[in-house]
C-alpha cells in the first residue's frame, strides 16, 4: 500500500507467516494465502532493513538493518524483545541456531565477521573471523555442533561451535554465495559420498552445484553442465555470468536444493542425484524473436537479450533454458516439421537444436563459427532440413550445410558450403523461398537481393530491389506468388515482383520502423510489427489494414505464425511474449462456419419444438449459449397442459453443467418483468431439488444468486400492489351485487368474501399494467435484454403472447357481461323491498358506501392503471 520497495522478507518456519520490510521502515504481516496484510508496525530501525529470518519455532523474527542494529520481535505477542548493538555497518545476514533451547541467533556486517549473540543476556558473545570478503550463507549440521560458512572470499570455513573454532578452511576457488550441509543419513553416493563424514553442496559464480568433504576439504562431485562453447579463458567465465548462482538453500521436506541464478531463473535439483527437476523463468528482459516449435505447435522457443535460449511449452509454461551461445541471441529460424532449429547470436556462431518428440527435451546438434562479426539473421532450408543462411554484420551471406542425420551426443561442427559479400552494409534479414532454390537478403543498406541457391553451393545475383527510403529490417517470400515482401526503418511494407525487380504494392500504417513482416491465410494477408507497438493486419487485394492490435508497448520483435495460421506469438522489447488468436482471416471463415452450423441447429431446434421433444430441445437451445432461444423453449414447455410438471421432469433431467447454464440464464431473465415468471418456474425447480451443495459447486454460483435477490425483491412489490388492486376490485364488485338487498337473502347470493388467488390470469387481464410495471421497474432488464431481440423465435413469443392477452380479455369481458345482467336482476328483485327495508340498514349502507369512496380516493392511481 505504501509503494515502497521491499528490501527483505522472511516465510515463517511453518509456512503460515510472510514478513517483509519496505524502504517506508514498515514491517508488515502476511496472511499469503488470501493475499492479504493482517498487521503493520514500525521497523523502529533508522534506515532500512537488509536480512531478515524466523526462528525455527515461528515465533521469534530478527531483522538486521543497514543502520548496524539487529531487532528481535515476537510476532505472536507483538513486541520487540531484543535490540542488539555492536555490528560494524548493514547487517546483511541474520541466522538462529536450529536448536532454540539455545537461543543464538548469528549475524555478519561489513567487517567480514561472524557475530554470535546470546538472547538470554542479549550480548555478543564472540566474533569468528575466518573471512576476508562478505559472509553470503550460513548451514548448521544435524546436532547443532558444526557450523559451515561461505564468503565471497573464495573459501569455506567448518566451525565447532562448542570451541567457536574453526577447525578446516577448505578453498573454493570460486565466489560462494550459498553453503547447505547434506544430509547424514541418507544415500547420496550417486553424487560422490561415500563416507559418513559431513559433506556440503557449494554454489557460486561458476554456476555449478559441487559436493565437498568438510573432514579433507575434497571436492567429491562437480555438476555436469549443458555442452556451451569453450569460453576464452577463467576469467571470462567468472565475470557475467549468467549461469552464477545468488542463492541456494535445502528443501528438505521434498529432497530437493534450490537455486537462483543471476538472470533472475529458479533451478529445483533433485537429490541424490542433482539433476534439473524444474525450471521457472524471473525476468526476460527485451525479447528478441520468437517462434513457434514442436508437434501442432505446442511450444515457443524465445531469445532475449541473454546469451540463453528459453523453450516454454505453451499448456503448462514450464520452460528449458538452453546454454549453446556466449553472447545475446538475436534471432531463430525452426524448420518444415517443428521439431529442429537454429540460432544466431552476437558471439559469431550458429547453432542448431533438436527436440526429442516423446520427452520435449532440447538439445544442440551442431554448431558453426566462422563469421567474423554479430550474425543477425537466419533462414531454414523449406522443403527439408538440408541447410541454413546465415546474414551478418560482417556483410556477407554463409550457407551452412546439415548433414542427413546428427551424431548422439557428439555436437556436429558445420563449415560453411559458401560464403557471398552480399551488401554494402549489414544483413539484417535473409530468407529461403518455399522451393529452397531462392535466397532473398535485405540490408541496411536500403537494399533487398534475390539470389539463386544452385546445387554446386554457389550464390548467383539474379537482382536488385530498390525503393526503400531507410535500412531494411525483414524480407519474406510468398507461399503462392511469386512476390517478396520486404519491410524498412521508412515505416513502409513493400510488395516486389521477383520477375521484373519492380515495386507492387506500398503498404503505409507504421509511426516508426516496421520490424517484421510474415505472409498469412495462404498468402492473402500480411502481419507486420513495429516499433510503435502495433501489429497490422493487411489485405493484399485491397491494400489495406484490416486489424490493428495494440500489442506491446515497445519494439515488436519477434512475430511468428503457427503453420495453420490459427495463432500467431510475439515478443517485444517490453519484455512481454503474447499468444494471439482469431487474428487472420482462417479463423473468419471458421466463425463462418460456426454461424453456419448455428443457422442449422436452430432449424432443428425448430422442428424438436414441433415433435414436443423438449428435453433435446432445451439441451440443444443451451448448446448454443442464447439464452433468449432457452427462453423460447422454456415458454413452450409452459404453455402445454400440466406444464409445471413437465418442466420439472425436463429440467431434472438436464446435465449438471447444462444445469449451470440455465441457471445463468435465469439471471438474465430475472432482471426484465416480462420474463420474470419463467425465470421464476425455473428458479423453483433448481432450488427445491438441487441440495446447496451442489450449487454452490457451479461456477459463480454465489454472484448469480446474489444477482436475483434484488430483482424478485422489486417482482415480489409489484405482484403485491397487483394484488391489493385486484381484491379492492372484488370487494367493489360485491358491494355493487348486494346493493339494496334484504338481510334474508338467499345463503347462494350472499357476498363473497373470499380474496382471489389465482394472480396469473391478472397478469393477462392486466396487460398495460405489467407493461408500465416493466417499463418503471425493469429498466435495468430492458438494457440487459437489449442484445437479445434479434434473437430467433422472438416473433413467435410476441404473437403468442399477444393471443393469450386477448383471450383472456375477452374471456373477462363476457364475465363482467353476465355479472352485469345478474345483477340487473338482483336489484329489479329487490327494488320494491329496498323502499321497506329499516333506517338501519339504510345506514349500514351509506357507512359502506363511504368506506368505499375512501378506498377508491386511496387506491386512485392503480384504478386508473386497471381501467
Amino acid at each position: 500500500d505504501d509503494q515502497e520497495d521491499i528490501t527483505s522478507f522472511a516465510l515463517s518456519c511453518d509456512d503460515e507467516m510472510l514478513v517483509t520490510a519496505s524502504r517506508a521502515l514498515l514491517l508488515k504481516q502476511w496472511d499469503w494465502r488470501q493475499a492479504s496484510c493482517t498487521r503493520s508496525w514500525k521497523a523502529i530501525h533508522t534506515i532500512p532493513v537488509a536480512s531478515m529470518t524466523f526462528d525455527s519455532t515461528s515465533t521469534l523474527l530478527a531483522t538486521g538493518g543497514c543502520d548496524a542494529t539487529i531487532k528481535v520481535w515476537d510476532v505472536v505477542k507483538q513486541y520487540c524483545t531484543h535490540n542488539l548493538k555492536g555490528s560494524s555497518g548493514v547487517v546483511h545476514l541474520v541466522q538462529f541456531h536450529p536448536d532454540i533451547s539455545r537461543l543464538q541467533l548469528f549475524s555478519s556486517s561489513l567487517d567480514c565477521g561472524i557475530r554470535l549473540w546470546d538472547l538470554r543476556s542479549s550480548q555478543c558473545v564472540c566474533i569468528l573471523q575466518s573471512h576476508y570478503s562478505a559472509v553470503t550463507s550460513l548451514s548448521f549440521s544435524g546436532d547443532g555442533g558444526t557450523m559451515i560458512s561461505s564468503g565471497r572470499d573464495k573459501i569455506c570455513t567448518v566451525w565447532d561451535l562448542k570451541s567457536h573454532q574453526a577447525t578446516r578452511t577448505v578453498p573454493v576457488y570460486e565466489a560462494v554465495e550459498g553453503v547447505v550441509l547434506l544430509p547424514e543419513k541418507t544415500d547420496l553416493s550417486q553424487i560422490g559420498v561415500k563416507s559418513k563424514n559431513l559433506h556440503f553442496v557449494t554454489a557460486g559464480s561458476k554456476g555449478v552445484l559441487r559436493v565437498w568433504e568438510a573432514s579433507t576439504a575434497r571436492c567429491v562431485y562437480t555438476q555436469t553442465l549443458p555442452s556451451t562453447l569453450t569460453p576464452s579463458s577463467e576469467e571470462d567465465e567468472e565475470e557475467d555470468n549468467p549461469r552464477s548462482v545468488t542463492y541456494l538453500f535445502h528443501l528438505p521436506a521434498s529432497s530437493r536444493l534450490a537455486t537462483v541464478t543471476a538472470e533472475h531463473n529458479i533451478l529445483f535439483y533433485q537429490l541424490p542425484s542433482l539433476t534439473t527437476h524444474q525450471q521457472f523463468v524471473g525476468y526476460s528482459d527485451e525479447v528478441l524473436d520468437v517462434k513457434f516449435l514442436g508437434k501442432e505447435d505446442s511450444h515457443i522457443v524465445v531469445a532475449t537479450n541473454s546469451c540463453q535460449l528459453k523453450v516454454f511449452q505453451l499448456l503448462t509454461n514450464s520452460c528449458q533454458i538452453l546454454y549453446g551461445h556466449t553472447d545475446t541471441v538475436l534471432t531463430l529460424d525452426v524448420f518444415k516439421k517443428g521439431s529442429l532449429f537454429a540460432s544466431c547470436a552476437k558471439d559469431r556462431s550458429v547453432c542448431v537444436w533438436q527436440m526429442d518428440s516423446d520427452s520435449g527435451e532440447v538439445r544442440c546438434v551442431a554448431q558453426g563459427s566462422s563469421h567474423t562479426n554479430a550474425v543477425g539473421s537466419i533462414s531454414c532450408s523449406r522443403m527439408k532440413a538440408s541447410f541454413v543462411v546465415t546474414g551478418s554484420q560482417d556483410c556477407t551471406v554463409k550457407v551452412w550445410d546439415l548433414p542427413a542425420e546428427f551424431p548422439g551426443a557428439e555436437i556436429h561442427q558445420l563449415s560453411p558450403r559458401t560464403t557471398e559479400k552480399a551488401h554494402d552494409k549489414d544483413v539484417n534479414s535473409v530468407a529461403v523461398s518455399p522451393n529452397d532454390k531462392l535466397l532473398a537478403s535485405g540490408s541496411q543498406d536500403r537494399t533487398a537481393k534475390l539470389w539463386s541457391l544452385t546445387g554446386d553451393g554457389n550464390l548467383g545475383l539474379l537482382g536488385v530491389f530498390r525503393g526503400h527510403r531507410r535500412g531494411i529490417w525483414s524480407v519474406c517470400f510468398s507461399p503462392v506468388d511469386q512476390v517478396l515482401a520486404s519491410s524498412s526503418a521508412d515505416g513502409t511494407t513493400k510488395l516486389w515482383s521477383l520477375q521484373d525487380f519492380s515495386c507492387l504494392k506500398t503498404f503505409e500504417g507504421h509511426d516508426a520502423s516496421v520490424l517484421k513482416v510474415i505472409f498469412v491465410s495462404r498468402g492473402t494477408q500480411l502481419l507486420t510489427s513495429g516499433s510503435d507497438g502495433l501489429v497490422k493486419l493487411w489485405t493484399i487485394k485491397t491494400n489495406e489494414c484490416v486489424k490493428t492490435l495494440d500489442a506491446h508497448q515497445d519494439k515488436v520483435w519477434g512475430l511468428h505464425a503457427s503453420r495453420k495460421d490459427d495463432k500467431m506469438v510475439t515478443g517485444s522489447a517490453d519484455s512481454n511474449i503474447s499468444v494471439w488468436v482469431d487474428v487472420t482471416e482462417v479463423e473468419l471463415a471458421e466463425e463462418q462456419a460456426k454461424q453456419e452450423d448455428q443457422i442449422l441447429k436452430q432449424q432443428e431446434l425448430s422442428n424438436l419444438l414441433h415433435e414436443k421433444k423438449y428435453l433435446k430441445a432445451l439441451g440443444l437451445a443451451i448448446s448454443l449459449d442464447q439464452p433468449h432461444t432457452v427462453l423460447t423453449v422454456i415458454k413452450a414447455i409452459r404453455q402445454v397442459e400440466d406444464g409445471s410438471e413437465l418442466l420439472e421432469k425436463t429440467l431434472l433431467k438436464l446435465r449438471v453443467d447444462q444445469k449451470e447454464s440455465l441457471l445463468r440464464y435465469c439471471v438474465v431473465w430475472n432482471t426484465n418483468a416480462r420474463n420474470c415468471l419463467d425465470a421464476q418456474a425455473c428458479l423453483q425447480v433448481l432450488l427445491t431439488h438441487l441440495p446447496p451443495e451442489e450449487l454452490l459447486q457451479y461456477q459463480g454460483a454465489r454472484t448469480y444468486l446474489e444477482g436475483l435477490i434484488p430483482y424478485t425483491e422489486r417482482h415480489m412489490e409489484r405482484i403485491g400492489r397487483l394484488l391489493q388492486a385486484s381484491m379492492f376490485l372484488n370487494y367493489m364488485w360485491q358491494k355493487m351485487r348486494v346493493a339494496g338487498a334484504s338481510s334474508g337473502m338467499k345463503q347462494d347470493e350472499e357476498m363473497d368474501t373470499t380474496p382471489l388467488t389465482q394472480t396469473q390470469p391478472l397478469f393477462f387481464m392486466d396487460k398495460e399494467k405489467v407493461k408500465g410495471s416493466s417499463d418503471e421497474g425493469g429498466d435495468e432488464g430492458d438494457d440487459g435484454d437489449a442484445g437479445q431481440q434479434e434473437e430467433p423465435y422472438s416473433h413467435v413469443e410476441d404473437e403468442e403472447e399477444a393471443d393469450e392477452v386477448s383471450a383472456s380479455k375477452k374471456a373477462s369481458t363476457n364475465g363482467a357481461q353476465e355479472k352485469n345482467r345478474r345483477s340487473t336482476k338482483t336489484n329489479r328483485h329487490h327494488q320494491s323491498e329496498s323502499e321497506e327495508s329499516s333506517e338501519e340498514e339504510e345506514l349500514e349502507d351509506d357507512h359502506a358506501m363511504q368506506v368505499m369512496k375512501n378506498v377508491l380516493a386511496s387506491s386512485a392511481p392503480q384504478c386508473r392503471t386497471l381501467s
